[in-house]
C-alpha cells in the first residue's frame, strides 16, 4: 500500500499479469475492476451482499466473490479474470455453454465460468456433477434452471469437443445468438457502457409510502464532492406522470405531491462517480407530512382514503364473465368443492440491476438513450413526453438485458437518466442497486381467489364460480389486465358448461404489481387445479383421468366463451405425451401430482395487435434483420435469425440483429411470449418482401405480422369471443421421494406448435420449471402491512432455489400447430411455471394427505449458500 494524504491511498496488486495500483477508497474489489479499470466481465448484480455470484473472480487462485473483497486482502496478490484466461481455455468454456445451451440472458455466467474453472482446475475429469451444483450454491441463475450450465461445466471437464450447431433455418439446434461473447463477458450490459466524460445519477427515494412532500432541500448535498446537480420534480419540463396504459406513474414526486409506495422517487443527483452521486442523496433533506398508508386490499375497497395520489378510486379494474346458470348448476350437482386459495407476491430476481445511459448528440438537439427496457418504443414516447420534446427527438436503443421475466416493462431509471443528461447536456448513467431494484419495479400480484366447482357421478365438470381480488400496488402499470388475465383463464384448459367469474384489482400502498411471467394464469390455475382434484377424489378417479375427462378440445367453448379452434388439441397431446411417466411412478410406489396449464401468447383481449420487421442488404455483403422485440434471455433474436436464414437460404454469420427506434417496428411490450409469435411472423413476412425485390441492396424491406381479430373480455353482444389469437398448452408431472419427502423428478410436457429451436425452448421449459418450483415452495416478498415497505431487502431472502436443490427435470416437446400462426408457433416462455405448483400441492396431498392452499408451501425453505471460496 502506498502511503499519503487519505484521498491518494493506493493498493498494488497484479490483474491478468498486469501490475496496477488502485485507489484505497473503493468499496470492494469488484468497484475497483470495474469503475477504475474497466474491467467489465465480472459484473454487479448484487454488490455488495455477495449473493449472485456474477462478480466472481480468482484471488491468488480461488474463486471469490469480489463485491465481498476487500482490496486489502489482495493487496501485493493476483487477481484473474475472464479477460485474463488464455484464449484456448476461454474457447473451451465458451464453446460449451453454447454448444449445451447452457446460458440465457448471460448475465450470471461468466461468474459460473470462474467457479467452474477453479472447480475443473482441481479435478478435472473427476468432477462430479452432483459436486459442482453444490459448489454454484453461491451463484444465482434465474433462467435456466442450471440444467445446462451442469451439462457445459461437465463437457469441459471431460475434454469433450462441444459441436456447434452453425445458424440454421426453422427447427434446428442453432447455437444461441452471441452465445460465446455473452459467456465470457464480452458483450456487454448497459452498465459496462463507457462514455467519456460520463457522469453518474442516482435516485433519492421516499421514506414512507403515503406522505405529503412538504420541502426539499438540497443545498447539502450540492456541497459534497463530486456533485454536479440535484433535479427534482420542478426541473421537468414536460409531463410529470408515465405509465405503459394508464399515465398514473410520477417520474418524481414533487414538493406538494404525495408519495404512494415504497419506489417513489423525490430527486436525482448526479456526480462525477456513482459513489459520489450515492454517498450525496444522504444529504437531500425531504420535510414530509405522513399519513397511514392503506395495505389491506381488501379494506382499500371499502375506505374513503384514497390510497394513490391523484387517483379517485382504489379499484383499479373490474374483469367478470358469466355463461349458463351456475347457481342452479351447483345445487344440482352431484359433487361439489369449494376453497379459498391465496398467492403471494413474488421478486423477478433478473441478476441484472436496472440501468440506463443518455447521450446528447454534439448539436445538443437530441438524446440517444440506452435501454434494457421489455418496450423500447413505449420508453421513447415517455421520455420524449417527460422532456418536452418530439418523438423523433429521442433515438431509444436496446442493449440486450439481462434478465426481466416482465419486470423490466415498466420505465424504471430510464427517464431520471434522460432527464440529467438532457439538462446537463452530458452522457449521464443511472445503475440501480440491488436494493433499489427491488424497490422500484413492478412484482407479481398477489391474489385471493374463492373458488366453487362441481362435477356430475363421472367427473365431467359442470360449473364453476369465482371471486378473486389481487392487490396491484400502488400504479396501475398492467394490474387490470393481470387481473383481466386471471380471470380469462380462471377454468384452466377445461370445458365448463356455466360458469361465473369476476376479479378486481385493488390500489394500495403496496409494492406495485404488474407484469411477471405468467401473468394471471398461474395464480388462477393453482386454485383451478386445486379444485380438479378435490373433485377427483370425490369421484375416485385419479388426477390424469379427471383432466382428460374435461379437458378442452376443439369446437367446444372454453372460459369466457371461445369456441377453441385445433390449437387447442395440444392440451391432450401432453397429457398423453406424460402418461407413460405417470403410470411409471405410480407403479413405482412415488407420491406424485399432475398439473395441467394453458396460457395465451400476445395480449388479446380485442388489443391490435400489429409489429413490423426489417431485412436489409448491406453493401458490405452483411445482412440486417431489424425487428421490435427485447431480447432478454428468451432467444428472441436467435429466432429472427433463423427465420431469414430459413427463408432467404443465406449464411446465417453474415446476419446482424438490430432493435433500435430509428424505425417504426414495435408496438407494446415484449410479453406474453408475444416475441416469438409476432416477431417470426413479421420477419418472415419482410423475407417475402425481401425476395419480391430481388433482395435489393440498400433498402428496407419492410414484412408485417398482426392480429387484430381478437375481442375484448366481456364484450357486450359477443356470445363467443375470440379472447385470444393462441395459447401455448403445458402438463407437469411431479414425483416426490415417499422417504425423503423431496421432488426428486419433474417431468414437463410443453406444446410450444413448432419448436423454432428445440435446444432453447428446453432451456425454457427448464428454468421455467425453476422457477415454478420456487413459487411452489419458498419464495415470497411481503410488505410491512404497518408501512408498505418490502421486508426483503436482499436476494438470499427471496429463498430462491439453488443449484442443489433443483431435481431432475425431464423435458418433452409436443408440437400442436397452432392454425393460422407463424409455423404453427405457439411460444413457450409464458406457459413454463403455469402447471407447476398445482402439480406440486397434487404431490404433497399424496404424500401426507395435506391439500395446501396457500403459496408458498414450505416456509420455511433454506436459501443458504454454500461456499463464497474455492
Amino acid at each position: 500500500m502506498d502511503l499519503g494524504s487519505p484521498n491518494d491511498l493506493r493498493i498494488a496488486f497484479t490483474v491478468n499479469e498486469t501490475p496496477v495500483s488502485v485507489r484505497a477508497n473503493h468499496p470492494h474489489l469488484l468497484a475497483a475492476l470495474r469503475e477504475e479499470l474497466d474491467i467489465t466481465s465480472p459484473k454487479d448484480g448484487c454488490s455488495p451482499s455477495g449473493q449472485c455470484g456474477c462478480c466472481t473472480v480468482l484471488v491468488n487462485g480461488k474463486a471469490v466473490v469480489s463485491c465481498q473483497t476487500p482490496l486489502s486482502k489482495v493487496a501485493g496478490g493476483t487477481v484473474t479474470t475472464l479477460e485474463g484466461v488464455d484464449e484456448e481455455e476461454r474457447s473451451r468454456y465458451s464453446q460449451a455453454f453454447a454448444a449445451c445451451g447452457g446460458l440465457q440472458c448471460g448475465f450470471c455466467i461468466p461468474g459460473i465460468v470462474v467457479r467452474a474453472k477453479a472447480q475443473v482446475d482441481k479435478k478435472g475429469a473427476a468432477l462430479q456433477r452432483s459436486d459442482m451444483a453444490k459448489h454454484l450454491g453461491a451463484h444465482l441463475c434465474r433462467c435456466t434452471g442450471y440444467v445446462k450450465i451442469l451439462d457445459a461445466v461437465l463437457m469441459v471437464a471431460r475434454g469433450e469437443v462441444p459441436v456447434l450447431v452453425q445458424p440454421g433455418g426453422v427447427g434446428t439446434r442453432t447455437v444461441k445468438y452471441e452465445a460465446q461473447a455473452l459467456a465470457l463477458g464480452d458483450r456487454g450490459y448497459i452498465d459496462d457502457i463507457r462514455i467519456p466524460g460520463m457522469l453518474h445519477a442516482a435516485l433519492v427515494f421516499t421514506q414512507h409510502t403515503r406522505a405529503d412532500v412538504t420541502a426539499i432541500d438540497a443545498t447539502t448535498a450540492l456541497q459534497m464532492p463530486g456533485v454536479r446537480a440535484v433535479f427534482t420534480a420542478a426541473d421537468i419540463p414536460g409531463e410529470l406522470m408515465v405509465g405503459i396504459i394508464y399515465k398514473d406513474w410520477p417520474v418524481i414526486i414533487p414538493v406538494g405531491g404525495r408519495t404512494s409506495y415504497a419506489g417513489d422517487v423525490l430527486a436525482i443527483v448526479v456526480a462525477e462517480t456513482r459513489d459520489e452521486a450515492r454517498a450525496a442523496t444522504q444529504f437531500v433533506d425531504v420535510q414530509y407530512t405522513v399519513h397511514t398508508p392503506l395495505t389491506d386490499p381488501v379494506a382499500a375497497m371499502s375506505s374513503s382514503e384514497i390510497a394513490v395520489w391523484k387517483t379517485d378510486n382504489n379499484i383499479l379494474s373490474t374483469s367478470r364473465y358469466k355463461r349458463g346458470d351456475t347457481q342452479i348448476a351447483l345445487s344440482t350437482s352431484v359433487h361439489v368443492v369449494e376453497e379459498t386459495f391465496v398467492t403471494q407476491r413474488i421478486e423477478h430476481a433478473f441478476l441484472e440491476p436496472e440501468s440506463t445511459v443518455a447521450v446528447p448528440s454534439d448539436d445538443g438537439k437530441s438524446l440517444h438513450v440506452y435501454s434494457g427496457g421489455q418496450g423500447i418504443w413505449d420508453d421513447r414516447n415517455d421520455i420524449a413526453s417527460v422532456l418536452n420534446l418530439d418523438n423523433a427527438q429521442v433515438t431509444v436503443e436496446l442493449v440486450t438485458n439481462g434478465g426481466a421475466f416482465g419486470g423490466k416493462e415498466d420505465m424504471s431509471n430510464q427517464a431520471h437518466a434522460a432527464l440529467s443528461a438532457w439538462l446537463l447536456q452530458q452522457p449521464v448513467k443511472c445503475t440501480l442497486s440491488r436494493e433499489e431494484s427491488l424497490l422500484m419495479h413492478a412484482k407479481r400480484h398477489p391474489i385471493t381467489m374463492q373458488y366453487k366447482a362441481s362435477c356430475d357421478a363421472t367427473g365431467k365438470l359442470t360449473a364453476l364460480h369465482v371471486r378473486a381480488i389481487g392487490d396491484s400496488g400502488a400504479y396501475a402499470s398492467v394490474g387490470m389486465k393481470v387481473l383481466e388475465r386471471m380471470a380469462g383463464h380462471a377454468s384452466g384448459p377445461y370445458e365448463v358448461p356455466n360458469i361465473d367469474v369476476e376479479a378486481i384489482a385493488v390500489r394500495t400502498n403496496n409494492p406495485v404489481c404488474g407484469a411477471f411471467r405468467g401473468f394471471g394464469a398461474n395464480q388462477a390455475q393453482f386454485a383451478m387445479e386445486g379444485v380438479m382434484d378435490r373433485l377427483a377424489a370425490k369421484v375416485g378417479i385419479d388426477g390424469w383421468t379427471m383432466r382428460q375427462r374435461n379437458v378442452i378440445m376443439p369446437g367446444r367453448v372454453w372460459g369466457p366463451g371461445q369456441i377453441m379452434d385445433e390449437g387447442c388439441l395440444g392440451a391432450s397431446e401432453c397429457l398423453t405425451a406424460i402418461k407413460p411417466a405417470y403410470d411409471e411412478a405410480r407403479a413405482a410406489g412415488k407420491a406424485i401430482g399432475l398439473g395441467l396449464g394453458l396460457k395465451n401468447s400476445g395480449l388479446g383481449n380485442g388489443f391490435k395487435e400489429i409489429n413490423r420487421a426489417v431485412i436489409r442488404f448491406r453493401e458490405d455483403g452483411r445482412v440486417e434483420v431489424r425487428h421490435g422485440w427485447t431480447e432478454m434471455g428468451q432467444g428472441i433474436n436467435t429466432v429472427a435469425l433463423q427465420v431469414a436464414v430459413h427463408e432467404l437460404g443465406i449464411d446465417g454469420n453474415l446476419i446482424d440483429v438490430i432493435v433500435d427506434t430509428t424505425r417504426e417496428l414495435g408496438l407494446g411490450q415484449t410479453t406474453g411470449s408475444r416475441g416469438t409469435l409476432m416477431g417470426a411472423g413479421a420477419v418472415k413476412d419482410a423475407c417475402d418482401v425481401a425476395k419480391a425485390a430481388h433482395c435489393a441492396v440498400g433498402v428496407d424491406h419492410v414484412g408485417e405480422y398482426r392480429v387484430d381479430w381478437t375481442n375484448k373480455l366481456g364484450e357486450p353482444g359477443v356470445t363467443n369471443p375470440i379472447i385470444h389469437s393462441t395459447f401455448g398448452y403445458a402438463a407437469q408431472l411431479v414425483v416426490i421421494d415417499r422417504e425423503t419427502s423431496k421432488i426428486e423428478l419433474v417431468v414437463a410436457a410443453h406444446d410450444v406448435g413448432k419448436a423454432v429451436n428445440p435446444q432453447l425452448c428446453e432451456g425454457q421449459i427448464q428454468g421455467s420449471v425453476h422457477m415454478g418450483l420456487g413459487y411452489a415452495l419458498s419464495e415470497d416478498f411481503p410488505s410491512d402491512p404497518e408501512t408498505g415497505f418490502p421486508l426483503n431487502k436482499t436476494l438470499r431472502s427471496l429463498k430462491i432455489l439453488r443449484a442443489k436443490d433443483i431435481p431432475t427435470i425431464e423435458v418433452i416437446l409436443v408440437e400442436s400447430p397452432q392454425p393460422n400462426s407463424p409455423y404453427g408457433i405457439k411460444g413457450v416462455g409464458e406457459i413454463g411455471l403455469v402447471p407447476t405448483a398445482g402439480a406440486v400441492a397434487a404431490a404433497f396431498y399424496d404424500l401426507d394427505g395435506t391439500w395446501h392452499t396457500t403459496l408458498p408451501m414450505l416456509k420455511s425453505t433454506s436459501d443458504s449458500n454454500t461456499d463464497s471460496e474455492d
